[in-house]
């Protein structure tokens, strides 16, 4: 491995056009892992903006700095996240800034509102910072300032953590991007730099240790690595309509590969709730099983959940959906199992024989499409 260190190295940025205000003071020959996936720890408190998790590069070679909320060290600023560049055989690290407006990062999809261009996770208006509730975890914290706005990926997700070369992205700075560049810019702030050197001497962060899945992938406080709201790499259990990082309600396993697609957004006539999320597709486990409830009224927009095989439900086989009315009970994208049928004998819910509602025999009523939340 060769390493190289400077104080000024700017070669990257000639590449991607872009006046970084802070130096690179780190580039290696071997490529970052790919960004670990993981679940949006919930925000500790209103103000709060998040940062997301990337690799950083030590003595001891890449080590994970976990995804984070951040108070932000100015009303109105932002923060650009750093990024990984490759050119002439080598990766040099953008340090991230905090400024007025989002600049380029390398076309990263970090997730969580922080797509690769831009920022969808909030913005600031009247001196208050609004959050889109999409794609931030507000578990139990009252936050007032928020609106819906679906997050839609327009290209593959892959994870890719760096810009150029074998396997990095593509993207070169918009002319927003480089507006925002030549700004004035903030660096990390104290307790960011704090988290980073703890992460650093944290042997359970390096890649060497953790293979690129790392107990630790995102936390509610910054430099708190164990308790409650500590997340670790291939969990998703986060609200619908975040990005790779954040996901659907299924679980993957370690290491998968989360695609990002535009939820329907719709709402049915039945009573269920308008969906404006966007759908995340899962590798991995299986979802709650299949078969429907015994709700009525046409479905709404639902979350596909690709897994293992799901245990049947109450609806039993197929399409899962019984007669009967009363509300629409949610579903998945998996379906269950036959139901066994009862033993023979008259009509009679759940048997063998005559008519009866979500079972076979004789004739029933057309089934309702349900609504799903």
């Amino acid at each position: 491995m060769r390493l190289v260190r400077t104080l000024g190295l700017l070669l990257f940025a000639a590449v991607a056009a872009v006046s970084e205000a802070s130096a690179q003071f780190v580039s290696i020959t071997i490529a970052p892992p790919i960004l670990p996936v993981y679940e949006q720890p919930p925000i500790p408190d209103p103000g709060y903006i998040w940062t997301p998790g990337y690799w950083a590069y030590g003595d001891d070679g890449y080590y994970w700095v976990p995804g984070t909320w951040v108070l932000p060290p100015a009303v109105g600023l932002l923060w650009t996240p750093g990024y990984w560049g490759w050119h002439d055989g080598i990766y040099a690290w953008n340090a991230g800034y905090w400024g007025p407006h989002i600049g380029f990062y390398g076309g990263i999809n970090y997730g969580f509102g922080y797509t690769g261009v831009g920022y969808a996770g909030g913005f600031w208006r009247g001196g208050v910072f609004s959050y889109n509730r999409t794609v931030n975890n507000f578990g139990g914290v009252n936050i007032t300032n928020v609106y819906n706005k679906t997050v839609i990926n327009n290209t593959s997700v892959t994870n890719v953590s760096f810009n150029g070369g074998t396997g990095g992205t593509s993207a070169r700075a918009t002319p927003q991007e480089l507006a925002a560049a030549n700004e004035h810019h903030t660096p990390m702030t104290p307790m960011q730099t704090q988290h980073q050197n703890a992460a650093s001497t944290n042997p359970a962060m390096h890649a060497s240790n953790n293979h690129g899945q790392p107990q630790v992938a995102a936390t509610s406080h910054a430099g708190q690595f164990s308790g409650a709201g500590v997340v670790s790499a291939g969990t998703h259990t986060g609200p619908a309509g975040a990005n790779p990082a954040a996901g659907g309600p299924g679980k993957g396993p370690a290491g998968g590969i989360n695609t990002a697609k535009p939820g329907p957004g719709t709402l049915g006539p039945g009573p269920g709730p308008k969906t404006t999320n966007t759908a995340i597709s899962h590798t991995g486990g299986a979802g709650p099983g299949g078969g429907a409830g015994p709700g009525g009224g046409p479905a709404g927009p639902k979350t596909a959940n690709v897994g293992g095989p799901g245990g049947a439900g109450p609806g039993g086989a197929g399409p899962g959906r019984v007669t009967g009315g009363g509300p629409a009970g949610p579903r998945t994208a998996n379906f269950g199992g036959p139901k066994p049928p009862g033993p023979p004998g008259g009509p009679r819910p759940g048997g063998g024989g005559g008519p009866r509602p979500g079972g076979g025999g004789g004739a029933r009523p057309a089934p309702h499409p349900q609504q799903h939340h």
